[in-house]
C-alpha cells in the first residue's frame, strides 16, 4: 500500500474516532441535564462541563484511550510539564532523539532508537518516585487539576470519577518498568509502560510511525485493564440516574446542582 493511501486510512480512522468522542461527550452533556450547546474546552482536556461548573474528561474507547499527542513544544512551554522533577526536559530529550527529518529517520531508524534508550530509562527511574508518578498522572489526564472527573463509558452508562481518586490509585498501583525488545530488530527501552497485575496499562512512547505525527510523544491507556484497574480499587456509591454513576469521593460533590 501506498505510504499516501496508508496516511489517508489512518487520517480517517482519527476523524472517525474524534467524532465518536465528541457524540459520546454530546450523550453524557444530555444525560446530566445539559442542551446540545453544553460548555467545554477540549484543549484544557474539558470535554463536558457540568452545572455546577466542573470539568469532565469523558473517555468511550473500546481498546484504548489517547491521554496526550505533544510536541515538543508543549514540553518546552507548558509549566506544567516543566515544573515535574525534570520531566518535560526528559520528555523533549527523547523527541530530540529523532533527526528533523523524517526521511533521515526512515534512512537510520536504529541510530535513533539507541540514542532513546537514555532519556527512556531516566524517565523510568523518576517514576519511581510515587510524588512525581502522580503529578505525571494529574497533569495528562487532569491537567493538574483544572479537569475534576474521569468519565468513562462503559457497558452504555457514564461512570463517574473524581480526579484525586484516579491519581491516587494509579499512583499507588502502578509498576513502572521500560519496554523490552521481543523479536530481532526491534530495541530495549523504546517505552515506559504503567504496569498493574502484570498487565500494561499506560504506555509512553515515541510517535513515529507516519510523517505527520513524527517526532510527537504518545500516552495512551489500555482500556480493558484501565478499567478493570479503576472499578476494582475505587468504590461505587450511588446513581445519579439511569446511565450514570457514581463512584468515590466523585459522591460528595457530583450533582450537587
Amino acid at each position: 500500500m501506498a505510504n499516501g493511501s496508508r496516511r489517508a486510512m489512518q487520517s480517517d480512522a482519527a476523524r472517525r474516532v474524534l467524532t465518536r468522542g465528541h457524540q459520546d461527550a454530546l450523550e453524557f452533556a444530555r444525560v446530566i441535564g445539559l442542551d446540545r450547546d453544553y460548555q467545554n474546552d477540549r484543549r484544557a482536556k474539558k470535554d463536558v462541563i457540568d452545572p455546577s461548573g466542573d470539568a469532565h474528561s469523558v473517555k468511550s474507547g473500546e481498546r484504548r484511550w489517547q491521554v496526550f499527542l505533544y510536541g515538543r513544544n508543549r514540553f518546552l512551554y507548558d509549566d506544567g510539564f516543566q515544573a515535574l522533577n525534570g520531566i518535560g526536559g526528559l520528555l523533549v530529550h527523547c523527541i530530540d532523539c529523532f533527526p528533523d527529518s523524517f526521511e533521515e529517520y526512515r534512512n537510520n531508524q536504529a541510530a535513533a532508537k539507541n540514542r532513546l534508550k537514555t532519556p527512556m530509562s531516566e524517565l523510568k527511574d523518576r517514576f519511581q518516585r510515587k510524588a512525581v508518578l502522580r503529578a505525571f498522572i494529574s497533569k495528562s489526564f487532569f491537567n493538574g487539576g483544572e479537569v475534576d472527573y474521569l468519565t468513562i463509558l462503559h457497558e452504555g452508562k457514564y461512570h463517574v470519577f473524581r480526579n484525586e481518586d484516579v491519581v491516587s490509585t494509579m499512583g499507588k498501583n502502578f509498576t513502572v518498568v521500560n519496554s523490552m525488545a521481543r523479536r530481532a530488530g526491534e530495541f530495549d527501552e523504546q517505552k515506559v509502560l504503567f504496569r498493574f497485575n502484570n498487565r500494561n496499562v499506560g504506555e509512553l512512547e515515541m510517535r513515529n510511525s507516519a510523517a505527520n505525527h513524527y517526532r510527537e510523544v504518545l500516552f495512551v491507556m489500555n482500556c480493558k485493564p484501565a478499567k478493570h484497574l479503576l472499578f476494582s480499587t475505587i468504590s461505587f456509591e450511588e446513581e445519579f440516574n439511569d446511565k450514570v454513576l457514581i463512584y468515590g469521593k466523585a459522591a460528595a460533590r457530583f450533582g450537587n446542582w
